[in-house]
């Protein structure tokens, strides 16, 4: 059977049963389509968490950052685990306690303010329609390599699978369908590790095999690939060559960003009591570090795979040959990823070769210009089709590639559903219920809640199509705007009585519109076709990238909140009372909420 046959198959099977899922699963009230009544099995809801939190940057784009930076961009490992952590232990039993749909209902309430849930309306939609280019952009990626199609029929093929069963379900289909994406997810990321950490270490465990020996060479594998990156030019895989203040912000950027978003968040309302938000946070963590452990061994192990591919005979012998490029079926990977446009090369002196190396280092200027080297020849490779490819750059089975595409395929849907269901949430739940017609019957609620998600999916159809980066880049911006507007009104609205409407609006509304002009002074306005940069402009402040200045705003959405507070009145004491009753544990008791 040939590989397009199989990839239609594995591809088309998962979709059968997510389909199949959702019909199942349908949502027939406004509860079951906002928290899936509240009746998940811990177990369940850690899976389905899991497989909401590992998107297309987790599962496509990580991993390739990795690869071709190495140790700086494990900020991508420490920041998005670590966030979790905060989100387990600071807001998730907490949230479920308060008992409340949706986060902006709980700012909303907390705050006693129709002003602060719109405001947090507006937030939550900012980051989530960012968030979901980042799905969208994986979801283009995948289908145009492994259905032969170009990157907008893929979207739009990814955009009607979503709406069927996202529109359908609603959080109850979603959460079963989710764990049915975790399933597949994890499959297609673990066995092809297991079998290219088998091939170079002998290891079949990749997180052990990164710090095992090369099998050919009997060196220590991070050794092998610090040689032969450095020989070509570029930085040592495990050294740190970045600025270590944008580091340090970007990882709390991913942190705090992490914890304030609001797609994850939800997953905490649709378990029964408070004990169950805290175990499904548990085992969530247990399923995301089945695939966060294999990440850098994955990363590593591609990036010596890739360069064995463009010098099959060692850095010191002959790059590989256009004819082979053409003619080898081992190289069978390049011309097929090169028909997407996410894979080109071309030969700039003419030699029959493709020269790949890094131009800019002056270490290895000398010996490029006595071989007649014009500069790398491997012109583009789109650090987002590493996972994608990794199989076939390995020569593994076509079912494992099949897999794989199927697996990017899960990973991006299942994150696209739960930040498509937040927006429609806050839109059906907290504009339309709660600001403009709040006498709207529960069936109209519905509608209006469907209607919204199918917009949704619509507008994150058309900006995927035009993304500011590669997925994890995307996403991590979404990451930071989270972190600057959400994530410190749940911290403040649980921990600080003192806290007022009125700081709490002025600190969000600070907090978002500082972060948001630096992006776009940094990436252009990526909403306007043509106008975006996969690269930053010159830092403005400092050394920060628009990826890291999340933090920054964060800050600065505290500062001003603490400060306007404490020139304004004081919450009402029913307010205050709140506040500690939210906070004070009660264990293992049911939630607290009357829905």
């Amino acid at each position: 059977m040939d590989q397009y046959t199989l990839n239609l198959l594995f591809v088309g099977a998962s979709f059968a049963l997510y389909i199949g899922i959702a019909i199942w699963a349908r949502a027939g009230t406004t509860g079951e389509f906002y928290a899936a009544g509240r009746g998940v099995n811990p177990i369940m809801n850690g899976m389905a968490t899991a497989a909401d939190w590992m998107s297309a940057a987790s599962f496509i784009s990580m991993a390739g950052l990795i690869a071709f930076v190495g140790y700086d961009n494990s900020t991508y490992l420490m920041g998005w685990t670590g966030g979790y952590v905060l989100l387990a232990m600071l807001l998730a039993p907490y949230l479920r306690k308060f008992g409340k749909f949706t986060v902006p209902e709980f700012i909303g309430d907390r705050f006693y303010s129709q002003t602060a849930r719109i405001v947090a309306v507006v937030c939550l939609i900012v980051a989530s329609v960012t968030y979901v280019i980042g799905q969208m952009t994986g979801v283009g990626v995948a289908f145009s390599r492994f259905l032969e199609v170009d990157n907008t029929t893929g979207l739009l093929i990814g955009a009607a699978v979503v709406f069927f069963y996202a529109v359908l379900g609603g959080m109850k289909g979603i959460t079963y369908t989710q764990v049915a994406q975790y399933c597949v997810l994890i499959s297609a990321y673990t066995i092809p590790a297991i079998f290219i950490s088998l091939q170079l270490t002998g290891n079949p465990v990749p997180a052990l095999g990164l710090f095992g020996e090369h099998s050919e060479s009997a060196t220590p594998v991070l050794a092998k690939l610090n040689q032969v990156v450095t020989d070509l030019g570029f930085n040592e895989y495990t050294a740190h060559d970045g600025n270590t203040l944008n580091m340090v912000l970007f990882t709390l950027s991913l942190m705090i960003g992490t914890a304030g978003l609001p797609h994850v968040i939800i997953r905490f309302f649709t378990v029964p009591k408070v004990a169950d938000a805290r175990w499904s946070a548990g085992w969530a963590l247990v399923f995301i570090a089945l695939l966060y452990l294999n990440a850098p061994a994955v990363g590593a192990m591609a990036r010596l795979n890739i360069t064995d591919t463009m010098w099959p005979n060692g850095v010191q012998g002959e790059a590989v040959s256009l004819e082979a490029i053409q003619n080898s079926e081992e190289l069978d990977w390049m011309r097929t990823w090169e028909q997407t446009g996410l894979l080109g090369w071309e030969d700039k002196n003419g030699d029959g070769r493709i020269q790949y190396y890094n131009e800019g280092s002056a270490a290895i200027a000398g010996f490029a210009e006595e071989r007649g080297w014009q500069g790398n020849e491997l012109t583009n490779f789109n650090r987002d089709i590493l996972v994608l490819a990794n199989p076939e750059i390995a020569n593994l089975p076509g079912w494992v590639i099949a897999l794989v595409a199927a697996g990017g395929l899960a990973a991006a849907l299942s994150t696209a559903a739960g930040l498509l269901l937040a927006i429609s949430s806050a839109i059906s739940h907290d504009l339309i219920k709660s600001a403009i017609n709040p006498n709207i019957s529960e069936k109209n609620e519905l509608l209006a809640a469907r209607i919204s998600m199918a917009v949704a999916i619509c507008v994150a159809t058309w900006l995927g199509l035009n993304p500011p980066g590669f997925a994890a880049q995307t996403v991590a911006l979404a990451f930071g705007l989270a972190a600057s507007s959400i994530f410190p009104a749940l911290m403040m609205g649980i921990f600080f009585k003192r806290i007022n409407n009125t700081g709490a609006v002025a600190g969000m509304v600070a907090g978002l519109g500082v972060t948001l002009v630096y992006i776009f002074l940094h990436k252009g306005w990526f909403f306007i076709p043509g106008t975006n940069s996969f690269t930053d402009a010159e830092p403005l402040l400092l050394t920060i990238k628009s990826t890291s200045f999340g933090a920054v705003g964060a800050a600065i959405n505290f500062a001003v909140a603490f400060a306007v507070a404490r020139a304004t009145e004081a919450p009402p004491r029913h307010i205050q009372d709140l506040v500690e009753s939210v906070r004070i544990p009660k264990g293992a008791g049911a939630a607290t909420a009357d829905h």
